[in-house]
């Protein structure tokens, strides 16, 4: 019982600080892009700048939610996993740790909730 409520407690911290701290910022500032016809933003993978932001914010927004609800979660997981992997070796790379480091939490705790999987309280459990 411990267990999975320790789960529950990392999906939600995870998420609900990854969506509302970085992925809603992005999703704003994605459909003000589309708006002015222009998207500002880092293209690590030289993706553009626009592809670039959608990716981001769909990691930083709609993964972290379905994280939050145990839905489809491993699926949800590799996206961000994939958004903080960049985030942490590409963009922050050259940088110091401090700089690097929630970047670097964020991806432990989603590869962590990635190779547990979610627990008992999660709708994956409901469902399955």
């Amino acid at each position: 019982m411990g267990f999975d409520f320790g789960l529950l407690l990392l999906r939600l911290s995870i998420g609900l600080s990854m969506a509302f701290g970085h992925g809603l910022g992005k999703v704003d500032r994605f459909f003000k892009g589309i708006e002015a016809g222009t998207f500002t933003f880092a293209d690590p993978l030289g993706l553009g700048p626009g592809l670039s932001l959608f990716l981001a914010a769909f990691s930083e927004f709609v993964c972290p939610m379905a994280l939050i609800l145990g839905a489809a979660t491993r699926f949800f997981c590799v996206p961000l996993i994939c958004t903080m992997a960049v985030a942490v070796f590409i963009v922050h790379g050259i940088d110091p740790f401090a700089k690097k480091e929630l970047a670097l939490l964020y991806l432990s705790g989603t590869l962590s909730i990635f190779l547990v999987g979610p627990g008992r309280f999660s709708l994956d459990r409901l469902f399955s």
